[in-house]
């Protein structure tokens, strides 16, 4: 799926939910303004808000130099809540963008650099059906975070980029080669109008609906561009506005530390094993050969391989067969266990480095 599009022609429209964000809403605004390649226009949508925060976009509003769209809604109990406020949000901002728009999300605590939109842009232009930018804690908010949880964060955050990197290995993605990262965030997502039909949206839960976004493109083959040089900045605050958000993550390990990591980890060998398996399904998928030896090692019937082989893009066959295979099932890391399984990942990587050294030649 290639969806090259032309900044100077497509529509950019930049959606940003937000919820009594009168402390931060300025300074988001602000960074929008800007840009040095400013949107056509940014679409806040207001949820449930009971502070100041749409009198000071409305404000702000005549000297910006971008079009700022303020939606107020008053959703129902079961409704009012962030990934909802987002599906809307994009929603309206996909009908008045066209075919030919394009998407970019932040948040309303979020300060984005001045070439944010730009570097976005250049993203989709080059191939990509999405751009994920990374997230980082304003520093000074940062230094009000417990030491512990920056070097939990720490640890964890290698062991996924060495899982990335035995990943990128066995089973490399052409449109998603290093340097990259692994974070999927609505502080910074950019989508063209064409691949955010293609999913019918953002997902219509509470929270959590950035990943479940990208997962969704990612099951019908998108090209996802994780870009290591956009990096937003995000408060580091501990009471949020999003149930299940950064902030309620942070203030409960700042009482105690969780016992399992983030739900994309898992031990090193049940990662090996894993790229390993994908490989060797994504070339019996684009052959639509049905490999018994794979059916074996997968613990499934050879029918129930080739019902998966036969979909029409390899990442929904993926997943039907992470689901069905036992081989497949997530295993998660226990914080106490990351030194361990860090190691570990080190060790794979260093006896993969001879195939990574044969591919790149």
């Amino acid at each position: 799926m290639n969806t090259m599009l032309e900044p100077k022609t497509s529509t950019a429209i930049v959606v940003v939910p937000a919820r009594d964000e009168a402390a931060r809403i300025g300074p988001c605004l602000a960074s929008l303004n800007d840009q040095r390649q400013r949107p056509d226009a940014v679409l806040l949508l207001l949820n449930n808000c009971t502070d100041n925060t749409e009198t000071i976009a409305r404000v702000m509003a005549p000297v910006l130099r971008f079009k700022l769209d303020i939606v107020n809604r008053d959703l129902p109990p079961g409704q009012a809540n962030a990934g909802n406020a987002r599906r809307l949000g994009m929603a309206l901002a996909a009908r008045r963008a066209g075919l030919d728009g394009v998407l970019l999300t932040t948040d309303a605590d979020t300060i984005v650099p001045p070439d944010w939109v730009r570097r976005n842009l250049e993203g989709l232009c080059r191939g990509a059906d999405v751009v994920c930018g990374r997230a980082v804690i304003d520093p000074l908010e940062a230094t009000m975070i417990p030491a512990h949880l920056h070097s939990d964060d720490a640890r964890e955050c290698q062991l996924i980029a060495l899982l990335d990197g035995i990943a990128w290995i066995l089973d490399p993605e052409p449109h998603a080669s290093p340097p990259r990262h692994t974070e999927v965030s609505g502080a910074s997502l950019a989508v063209s109008v064409a691949a955010f039909d293609r999913v019918g949206g953002i997902p219509a839960i509470a929270s959590g609906e950035d990943r479940a976004f990208v997962e969704a493109l990612r099951r019908i083959d998108a090209r996802i561009l994780h870009d290591p040089t956009i990096e937003v900045v995000v408060s580091g605050r501990i009471v949020g506005r999003a149930e299940g958000g950064m902030a309620d993550t942070i203030r409960r390990r700042m009482v105690q530390q969780d016992e399992f990591t983030d739900d994309q980890v898992e031990p090193a060998c049940a990662a090996f094993r894993r790229y390993n398996l994908r490989r060797r399904a994504r070339r019996a998928w684009k052959r639509r050969h049905v490999d018994h030896a794979l059916a074996a090692d997968l613990n499934l019937r050879a029918s129930v391989l080739a019902d998966a082989l036969s979909r029409a893009y390899f990442g929904t066959a993926w997943t039907e067969l992470e689901f069905a295979s036992s081989r497949l099932q997530r295993r998660r890391v226990r914080f106490a266990d990351l030194p361990a399984e860090i190691a570990s990942a080190q060790a794979l990587l260093h006896r993969l480095a001879p195939l990574e050294t044969m591919a790149a030649e």
